[in-house]
């Protein structure tokens, strides 16, 4: 009877405060006159209970803090959380671990001459370069597989430069503190990470030896920097110790995709389609490592490594995309929930949010684009156009750039561009150009040109531009520069400088469509760009509000003074 009367009291109160468990307390010890401590201590636990199950009920839904480029990603952390968990049991209802896993050994490169990891080895490592994360890792799961074979400790080693190119702080700090989340993710693992000072063709090497490291899993990068430390690391490796290439960042290894340069997306789509139902699969997951390595990692103190770089500093991180596997988890969601459904039809108008916003994490290697294509596919019933749309951009044009980078040296070069692109801007070469601009007043936006003035604020203050508005900034460089060898350093050192995914395949390649051609055809001649595809400022006005872009980044007319 008196449990009774006590919930009665439970639910009359409802979602009222703290106040009223005293109250209620007070009132029935006054009343009648309970000497039982035991049922007390029930009471309380009850009100207690229901109050705080009723505030919970009508206490505000907190909004995750990453940001998007216009509305911000409205994804709540529990929302993220679960997607995390659904992923992760993914993995593991594909393989308990590596171990179990049929892995496709076309993913695979032996670059030494040695394949068989030495019997008294004390390790195996996993050179990070590209592919800056842990999960859906192909360069890291290889590389756990042969510790677990081997039953060795697992390291991951991050070779950290000075100076990387025409990177600012900003792509400094958006590596570096991607890379703390690693660290953290390969602790909880018992996997050691390690963050060297200097290429890895200069400190790899002594490090293996010193640490008797039997084998040695790098990722895949086609530009010509990080191919000269492989070739590095191969020459100076003990001779014994096997050296491993894995692509983690394409989803067909490029080196499968097509053994030569591929003249346009239309020579290469078919080859690579044709290979996704080999390729496209779900991970395995990068396990607890059973194996403890028997050295501590040296410390790092991460600001350290940032303020230490010799780069610009004017050039700062931006606040809507934040660094890490989490982030990028965020920001896909939100495109899923928000943005995938107008992709098809809105990707090319600047003034509508309809882009995934992935690309600094792609560059990074933050999250794999192979993780996003598979969450993409889900949604091939309810959005087919924009699944269609972004897969051709997410992996055909995606590979294609990796494929003219690795296999054409003069990448960023005039001389990289076809024999008919190379002879119509040389026979233009001398034609008289309406304006002429510096380096200095392009980075500065200070053109007769609003939308391009625009568009060129846009990259310095959010580290990235709309993908239409690259190829019309990049192809106006070309019109206002004295030759087309300057307008592809320009734009070059400019999207290097301020993107975040800057030296990027997809970075050379869009200057080189613009300024030579790669990938395009021949179209109708004029001055300045021959035969090069021409793009203006009326044809942005018939695409788009131009109007609205430029009230959003406030690009300027500059008065043209002609440089006598």
């Amino acid at each position: 009877m008196l449990k009774l009367t006590v919930n009665f009291i439970i639910c009359s109160i409802g979602s009222s405060r703290l106040l009223c468990v005293y109250l209620c307390v007070a009132l029935l010890w006054r009343v009648c006159g309970f000497k039982d401590l035991t049922f007390m201590r029930f009471l309380y636990k009850s009100l207690t209970g229901v109050i705080k199950m009723a505030s919970a009920a009508k206490k505000p839904k907190l909004s995750t803090a990453a940001t998007s480029l216009s509305n911000g990603i409205s994804s709540k952390s529990n929302d993220i959380e679960e997607f995390m968990k659904k992923l992760q049991a993914k993995r593991e209802e594909t393989a308990v671990s590596i171990l179990e896993y049929k892995f496709n050994k076309k993913r695979v490169r032996i670059v030494s001459q040695e394949q068989m990891v030495p019997d008294n080895c004390e390790g195996v490592v996993y050179w990070m370069s590209r592919d800056s994360r842990v999960q859906d890792n192909w360069a890291f799961l290889f590389a756990q597989k042969l510790a677990l074979k081997n039953e060795v400790p697992l390291h991951v080693c991050f070779c950290l430069i000075a100076k990387y190119l025409d990177a600012s702080v900003r792509q400094f700090d958006f590596l570096i503190k991607g890379l703390e989340k690693v660290a953290a993710d390969c602790k909880k693992l018992n996997i050691s990470f390690h963050l060297l000072e200097g290429s890895g063709d200069e400190v790899l090497p002594q490090w293996v030896v010193k640490h008797n490291i039997g084998a040695v899993v790098c990722d895949f990068n086609p530009l010509r920097v990080p191919l000269g430390w492989l070739e590095g690391v191969k020459k100076k490796l003990k001779k014994d110790v096997p050296l491993i290439q894995v692509d983690a960042h394409n989803i067909v290894p490029c080196w499968v995709a097509s053994e030569k340069q591929e003249y346009s997306a239309r020579t290469i789509r078919n080859k690579i389609n044709s290979k996704l139902g080999e390729y496209l699969t779900e991970f395995p997951p990068v396990i607890k490592h059973p194996y403890t390595a028997k050295f501590e990692p040296e410390p790092i103190d991460w600001d350290e490594a940032i303020v230490s770089r010799e780069a610009d500093k004017n050039v700062g991180p931006v606040d809507w995309a934040r660094p890490g596997y989490d982030n990028a988890l965020k920001m896909l969601k939100s495109f899923l929930d928000q943005r995938l459904k107008v992709f098809a039809t809105k990707r090319n108008d600047p003034t509508k949010d309809a882009l995934s916003n992935l690309s600094p994490w792609f560059h990074f290697g933050q999250i794999s684009v192979q993780r996003v294509a598979l969450c993409i596919q889900e949604h091939k019933g309810k959005h087919t156009e924009s699944v269609n749309a972004f897969l051709e951009e997410a992996i055909v044009r995606r590979e294609l750039a990796d494929n003219f980078c690795f296999y054409c040296e003069h990448y960023d070069s005039i001389k990289g561009a076809s024999n008919w692109a190379q002879k119509t801007l040389d026979d233009h070469r001398k034609d008289k150009r309406s304006h002429i601009y510096t380096l200095e007043q392009l980075a500065k936006s200070e053109t007769h040109d609003d939308l391009w003035n625009s568009a060129q604020i846009q990259l310095l203050k959010e580290g990235k531009m709309h993908g239409f508005l690259r190829m019309y900034w990049a192809k106006k460089i070309l019109e206002w520069t004295p030759t087309p060898e300057d307008a592809l350093k320009y734009s070059i050192y400019l999207n290097d400088h301020y993107s975040i995914d800057g030296r990027d395949p997809n970075g050379y390649v869009g200057c080189m469509w613009s300024v030579c051609g790669i990938h395009d055809q021949g179209w109708a001649e004029r001055a300045v760009f021959g035969k090069i595809r021409y793009m203006n400022y009326e044809g942005c006005k018939r695409k788009f509000d131009i109007k609205a872009f430029i009230a959003r980044y406030g690009g300027k007319v500059h008065k043209y003074v002609p440089k006598k």
